[in-house]
């Protein structure tokens, strides 16, 4: 595997593959002046590449419509969106359950059990998962009526990705669920087979990590689940690009 990313921020990454820069779920809430390496998308820093855009879905800490902006630096960008994002010209709007292909891509889609899509992502020989908000979000108060319909379902979607070979993954580890954090990243990391997988949507308090990985007796899987510690990190996995 060779691919570098970057940790943007909460459920934003960016992707550099042999032939394209990924970049999911951008939401900061303007540009702040910068690089890629501190963070910030510069559209002016990724003018020559061949960029791809991903937004899950529409709540304001997975989309930015900066994004669209874009577009007037960087000739070749595409954009690939959730359908209750406000449409485009030229952008691809897809719904769950979907499957996008290109000559040098192909996009499947999951539903999501709160809004929006997740993505499977294959291009240059590399699949990468971007979950969005499919987790198990079970919370204190809403009943196990309604914690017991999203499990399902989660659980669910999951399983179709049984099969799927996966590089690299990002995937929810939310504090505010509390004692019930862990629980969807848990059947994820137990369920499919991915490679790296990168804790997200974390709102800045990342100790759940360590903790996580401290709870699993099998190293081999702990070692899957990739440290964050701060915003603007950057991991490399094989050779540079």
């Amino acid at each position: 595997m060779k691919a570098k990313v970057w940790y943007l921020a909460h459920s934003g990454f960016a992707v550099q593959t042999e032939s394209s820069f990924l970049i999911f779920d951008y939401y900061l809430d303007e540009p702040k002046g910068g690089t890629i390496e501190q963070g910030v998308i510069d559209p002016k820093e990724l003018a020559e590449k061949n960029v791809i855009v991903f937004v899950s879905h529409n709540h304001d800490d997975h989309f930015n419509p900066v994004i669209f902006e874009w577009q007037k630096t960087i000739p070749n960008i595409r954009y690939i969106l959730s359908n209750d994002i406000p449409e485009i010209p030229n952008a691809i709007m897809i719904g769950p359950d979907d499957t996008v292909e290109q000559e040098d891509l192909v996009v499947k889609t999951y539903r999501s059990t709160d809004e929006g899509v997740a993505f499977l992502v294959q291009i240059d020989g590399l699949a990468i998962y971007h979950a969005g908000d499919l987790n198990d979000w079970e919370w204190d108060g809403a009943g196990d009526l309604i914690n017991g319909r999203v499990r399902r379902a989660f659980r669910h979607e999951i399983k179709k990705l049984s099969e799927k070979p996966i590089n690299v993954a990002f995937f929810p580890m939310d504090p505010k669920l509390m004692e019930y954090q862990f629980k969807g990243f848990d059947f994820f990391l137990q369920n499919t087979s991915a490679e790296f997988v990168f804790p997200m949507h974390m709102w800045q308090d990342y100790s759940g990590i360590a903790e996580y990985k401290k709870r699993l007796s099998n190293k081999d899987m702990a070692d899957r689940v990739i440290e964050i510690e701060r915003e603007n990190q950057t991991f490399a996995f094989g050779e540079n690009y």
